[in-house]
């Protein structure tokens, strides 16, 4: 059957589906409704929640907003999911000014190749969605590379961290310094994160980490759910992913994300970068909103699965906040099922080519101003 007809089976020959799209719509599914998403716990370390100039967070929301801009503007409205910029990213508080410098939109001098590592649940259903369609293509105009890293969906950051570090060592190399941005989507920034701790032989390789929506802080969603519950995506149509380690869910779990941070201190080898998802309310999708409803027992500021302060890189440069939910962001549900978007992803358009493009052109910048300094002293 072609892929594009998939979803137009009917409900009742799709047994299973019911069931399956409601979790790949929200990874964490919840059973029980009346415990508390962040429990009584002496398991944590000490935390405090200050603002991010006051947490060795570089703030450059301006600059960013300028690149994303100009790439966005420049690529037209014909881009897949288009949408004014100033709908496109919040303005939360007292945003900084842009530089007013110009925003440097041809050929990339660095060949910067973006490597995208999915978050939990990815591989179940990835057969079905291949962003790399659309966005390869966009990418490869301007000489920038994007990849997705396949590591497992069930698995623990610990373990997956491994397979980061194996698939980078046989990664080609497309000049001779550093060339990989590693992008981490939702869990994907925790496997990253203890790859470039556990693995110090694949720093060399790496100029920046950029969480998107990340998992940093990991989510209450996780302190109410099973990893049995998280496998039944195994009965998604056409899945791919096998249990591995069976240890997602505890690696999503806020005590065990923070601990490890707070034991593990990032290596300086490379700048970080955190992208925030800030969605308006209107923006979550219908999918998502029991998982927003729940998350907002905790605070109102989520996407859908992670709150917004949860998803910052300790030490990282800010670069955003996105009016988009948790899906929207990354996965391309809109661009080939519309009878799924319409149902359960209502919100899922977003100028995500142009979103990727402005990363890779802040850390080229980024690059290119760090070593004209390094020049002159």
């Amino acid at each position: 059957m072609p892929r594009s007809d998939i979803f137009h089976l009917t409900w009742a020959r799709q047994g299973g589906l019911l069931s399956s799209l409601a979790i790949m719509v929200s990874f964490l599914v919840s059973a029980c409704a009346s415990a508390p998403l962040s429990p009584y716990s002496e398991v944590s370390p000490p935390l405090v929640l200050v603002p991010v100039s006051q947490a060795g967070v570089v703030d450059k929301r301006g600059r960013f907003r300028e690149i994303f801009c100009g790439v966005l503007e420049a690529r037209g409205s014909t881009q897949p999911g288009y949408r004014a910029c100033d709908e496109a990213l919040v303005r939360l508080g007292s945003e900084p000014d842009g530089t007013g410098k110009q925003v440097e939109l041809g050929e990339s001098k660095r060949q910067l190749v973006g490597v995208i590592v999915p978050g939990v649940g990815w591989d179940c259903f990835s057969t079905r969605l291949d962003p790399k369609d659309t966005s390869g293509k966009h990418f490869h105009q301007f000489g920038y590379d994007l990849t997705f890293l396949k590591v497992d969906a069930l698995s623990s950051s610990e373990k997956n961290a491994r397979q980061i570090h194996d698939a980078i060592i046989e990664m080609a190399s497309v000049g001779t310094g550093p060339d990989l941005v590693l992008i981490g989507y939702s869990k994907g920034v925790s496997d990253i994160l203890e790859a470039v701790v556990a693995y110090p032989q694949i720093r060399k390789r790496v100029v920046a980490v950029i969480s998107v929506a990340g998992t940093v802080g990991g989510s209450p969603l996780a302190n109410d759910v099973t990893q049995s519950q998280l496998e039944l995506l195994k009965h998604w149509p056409g899945s791919n992913c096998s249990i591995g380690d069976g240890g997602a869910i505890e690696s999503l779990r806020p005590a065990k994300r923070k601990t490890w941070l707070a034991n593990h201190p990032l290596p300086h080898d490379f700048p970080y970068y955190s992208l925030v998802t800030y969605p308006k309310p209107e923006r979550i999708s219908s999918g998502l909103k029991s998982r927003y409803i729940k998350l907002s027992q905790v605070d109102a500021r989520n996407d859908g699965q992670v709150l917004f302060y949860d998803q910052v890189i300790p030490e990282s440069t800010l670069l955003g906040y996105v009016n988009a939910d948790h899906w929207a962001l990354v996965v391309p549900i809109a661009h080939s099922h519309s009878m799924l978007s319409s149902i359960f992803d209502d919100q899922n358009q977003y100028p995500r080519e142009a979103l990727l493009e402005a990363l890779l052109r802040i850390v080229e910048e980024d690059l290119f101003t760090s070593e004209k300094g390094s020049k002159h002293r």
